[in-house]
């Protein structure tokens, strides 16, 4: 029979799975004989059966009953009793962080006859009412499901009764009236009286805390994170100790560095008299972590051992959550902190100094995405300081980055204006986790009030956004939807503002950007040895160094021009994995594909097709240029030919305006007759690609001549081209065959001419089901393979691209239908599997065939990993996603490797 309930000595940090993170640390922490409070953890397992099956399993009941029981006994103390109460928290806890995603409810076992032992107990009667009130409030919010406002609104009315404004002056009698009140609420919202028993307080709030894990926010938060759906979440219960019994206790977080920056110090907020939600929602602000140690020196020397004990031991940055009951330390809470991302390559590269972790260690620590944000354009930092710079205020740094947007004051309107293609910045006096959405759909979050561990922060810095908190020289009004700054200046909802998560700073209107540094850097402009380089840079580039090294996959390009191949070779691609022709039949060429297209005879067809043919010529012969000596993989004509005239609906109006005014318009009919000639009903599956060279004479000739033109001009300047060219959409081995047998024509014919060997490869694009199945026949004809996984999605799912997205995609995420777009990320189990069906059956057949992909997931980190394992030579993205790549491949081989 399966264990479902574990006591904190008897699990470890290697238990996530079954004890979720808080859990597994909790035991850790407990071997590693820090100041715990003794209690238990109830297992991912049971929360799946409970999910799964609508009740508990079998001897859930019991076990939680033998650990409760043990715990009273270990603790001397009976939950609930009326004169000694034992008090515990009921806290969630996933094998992935999900800050204030699920549920928390504190103090439970108060009551009416409890709540005056425990004023006996801490020979305090208003941390006694002050704890109960907190109970029914949580409780009630978060087991029972009532609006937590109505909480709020009595204890304002309170205070206004008393005519304070500051929740510390509240006394006893005070919050004896809010524990009334507030039951009041709860009897009224839910029709019955709030429970006084216990263990039922505890029963209902597990429950709850499992119901949670499929809480709107928390599904919200894992598709955001890329979190499994059916992990479950974990339950711990532990013995409280209080934080609000005075000035001689308090509650805080801390980090071993600096989780915004990575450098090292005492990093974090205490709050005196107060318990841990007081901190995380930023209800209060609070005092730096360094105060502590003038506060209570005594608890302040052991926290900063156990940091480094804990440090140490985890070899990574920790986020601690502990509380100070009257002078007496205890650790709540530890686990792998959430950093951004110019703080995991800091860290990352600080640890291998210290020789903490390996350089293989290291690449793990840090991912594509988090280099990808690290090149987002930054404030110009010479305008921010200029006169033209409206500064408002300035808060805490709380997660880097440049952000402008329309001030917006709640979360609704941050979705709906972010819809309507605005970009905003969420303004509130401090978030929640119901700001969660809002948060996504937001640039940047401003908040008044609140540190550096505040949910705000702590979720921004998770999903690398920009955030100022903490501002409280600005008073940022969320019911009149506005703002004032110091000297009453005010910003309206709509007006734009800006904000600078690395500086804090807050200013009027749309600041400057720049690029960042690491962009800088892989431009060639910043030399990583040279003083302008600063210690990120330097990190960047040792790690950089150490991947390409390490890494089995070659890194191409997706560019259409010199310019773009340019920069692609500087970001350190490897070659072109796809050109893309139809771009260059744009803008003024798009005459020459009409005259092709309207073409009524083939002399009329021929002299389109040269007209064409110098330009191609020239485009060709840039790119070579920028890509000499490395592969260039040039896609010939891939879309319906239809795609270069003039929109239908266009056309018509023009030939009937003209032919109601009397005017000529022959031209535009002969337009509008060829448009609808070649109209399809489903033009992605219609004459396009090889269909196109087969059906359209000369078309393909034309572009082999221009390629094999511009490679034998590079031979002849001193030049090495190595152009590839792919046949696209192939779905049989006899197209390719006969589209292969006349570029080999035309190859030598062009080399012949020159007087020089034109020895290019010839493969194809294996973007149908239909291609990959058949692969292996495909590979007697193409040397090559160019995975065009786009197509390749579209096909599988059955989804035309552009249709979906818009309609239902959403629907489908929210459903859980899948949980990430499979044009976002590669759908392994369906697209996979036909990727390494092809990579198999077609290197059974031509060992040396060269493999690669040249969709857009040749940029995502997932997808790389994948394309890894299949045995693909390269992988080809956008110029500004090389990096990305790179760095994943490298990871990919370090973790294959270990």
């Amino acid at each position: 029979m399966a264990t479902y309930v574990y006591k904190f000595t008897e699990g470890n940090k290697d238990q996530k799975d079954l004890l979720g993170g808080k859990g597994a640390n909790l035991a850790e922490m407990t071997n590693l004989g820090l100041p715990v409070p003794p209690g238990f953890t109830i297992t991912t397992q049971a929360c799946r059966h409970y999910l799964d099956h609508g009740s508990m399993p079998d001897g859930l009941d019991a076990e939680i009953e033998e650990n409760l029981s043990a715990l009273e006994r270990e603790m001397g103390r009976e939950l609930g009793h009326h004169d000694d109460p034992l008090l515990v928290s009921v806290r969630s806890g996933a094998r992935f962080s999900m800050p204030g995603m699920m549920e928390t409810v504190l103090n439970i076992g108060l009551n009416d006859e409890s709540v005056q032992g425990l004023a006996r107990q801490g020979g305090d009667e208003r941390f006694a009412w002050d704890s109960y009130r907190r109970l029914v409030q949580m409780f009630g919010k978060t087991v029972q499901d009532i609006d937590g406002e109505l909480f709020e609104d009595a204890i304002e009315q309170v205070k206004s009764e008393r005519g304070i404004t500051d929740d510390l002056d509240l006394d006893a009698g005070d919050f004896r009236t809010l524990v009334d009140r507030f039951k009041a609420i709860v009897q009224e919202q839910t029709g019955s009286p709030f429970p006084t028993d216990p263990r039922e307080q505890m029963r209902q709030a597990v429950r709850a805390v499992f119901d949670s894990w499929n809480a709107p926010r928390a599904v919200l938060y894992r598709r955001q994170e890329r979190i499994p759906t059916d992990l479950g979440t974990a339950v711990n219960v532990c013995s409280m100790v209080f934080g609000n019994l005075g000035m001689d206790s308090g509650t805080g977080v801390a980090f071993t560095r600096d989780p915004a920056t990575g450098q090292q110090g005492v990093y974090g907020d205490y709050l005196q008299n107060a318990q841990g939600e007081d901190v995380v929602a930023g209800i209060r602000n609070t005092v730096p972590l360094t105060d502590l140690a003038d506060i209570d020196a005594r608890s302040y020397d052991e926290l900063m051992r156990i940091m480094e004990t804990l440090e140490n031991h985890y070899r990574d940055l920790c986020d601690i959550e502990f509380t100070i009951e009257r002078g007496k330390l205890w650790m709540l809470q530890t686990r792998v902190g959430k950093r951004t991302a110019a703080a995991a390559f800091r860290i990352a590269d600080q640890l291998v100094d210290q020789g903490m972790i390996t350089l293989d260690e290291a690449v793990q620590r840090v991912n594509g995405d988090q280099l990808a944000q690290l090149m987002f354009p930054r404030f110009d930092e010479k305008a921010a300081a200029g006169d033209q710079a409206h500064r408002l205020g300035r808060g805490m740094n709380a997660s880097p980055g440049a952000a402008v947007g329309k001030a917006v004051f709640d979360s609704y309107t941050a979705i709906k204006w972010s819809r309507s293609g605005e970009k905003v910045i969420l303004c509130r006096r401090e978030t929640n986790p119901d700001d969660l959405e809002g948060m996504i759909a937001a640039e940047g979050i401003l908040t008044s009030r609140g540190g550096k561990t505040s949910h705000a922060a702590v979720v921004a810095r998770g999903m690398g956004k920009t955030c100022v908190c903490g501002a409280e020289e600005i008073d940022i009004d969320t019911k009149n939807r506005r703002l004032v700054a110091p000297g009453g200046e005010t910003v309206e909802e709509g007006d734009v503002v800006s904000i600078d998560g690395t500086s804090g700073e807050v200013f009027l209107g749309e600041v400057p950007v720049v690029d960042s540094p690491v962009v800088r850097y892989f431009e060639n402009e910043i030399d990583p040895a040279s003083d302008e380089a600063d210690d990120l840079v330097r990190a960047v580039h040792r790690l950089m160094h150490y991947v390409d090294a390490a890494r089995r996959l070659y890194v191409r390009a997706n560019a259409d021009t010199p310019e773009d191949a340019a920069r692609a070779r500087r970001m350190g691609a490897q070659g072109i994995g796809l050109c893309r022709t139809e771009h260059m039949f744009l803008g003024d060429r798009r005459q020459l594909v009409e005259r092709l297209i309207l073409a009524d005879t083939s002399d009329e067809q021929d002299e389109a097709l040269e007209a064409l043919l110098p330009m191609q010529r020239s485009d060709f012969n840039g790119i070579l240029a920028s890509m000499d000596g490395l592969p260039v993989t040039v896609r010939l004509l891939d879309p319906p030919l239809h795609e270069f005239l003039p929109d239908i609906t266009e056309l018509s109006v023009r030939v009937a305006v003209a032919e109601a005014r009397g005017e000529s318009h022959e031209n535009d009919l002969r337009v509008l007759q060829a448009v609808h000639r070649l109209h399809e009903q489903n033009p992605m599956l219609g004459l396009r690609g090889v269909r196109l060279g087969l059906v359209v004479p000369g078309l393909f000739t034309m572009q082999v001549r221009a390629i094999a033109q511009a490679a034998a001009d590079r031979m002849r300047e001193g030049g090495r081209p190595r152009p590839e060219i792919m046949i696209p959409l192939v779905g049989t081995v006899q197209e390719l065959e006969i589209i292969r047998e006349e570029a080999l024509r035309v190859l030598r014919e062009v080399g012949e001419e020159n007087g020089v060997e034109l020895d290019f490869p010839v493969g194809t694009m294996i973007e149908l089901p239909r291609a990959a199945l058949t692969a292996g026949q495909i590979a007697e004809t193409a040397e090559f393979f160019s995975f065009g996984t786009n197509d390749l999605t579209q096909t599988v799912w059955g989804f035309s691209r552009d249709d979906v997205e818009a309609s239902f995609f959403s629907a489908y995420l929210e459903k859980g239908v899948f949980g990430v777009s499979p044009f976002e990320s590669l759908d392994v189990d369906g697209v996979g599997r036909l990727v390494r069906i092809a990579a198999e059956e077609g290197r059974a057949t031509r060992p040396d065939m060269k493999l690669g992909v040249c969709g857009e997931h040749g940029g995502d980190p997932a997808s790389v990993h994948f394309f890894h394992e299949a045995g693909l030579d390269y992988v080809s993205c956008s110029p500004f996603r090389v990096p990305v790549a790179r760095l994943e491949a490298g990871r990919a081989a370090a973790r294959t490797d270990r």
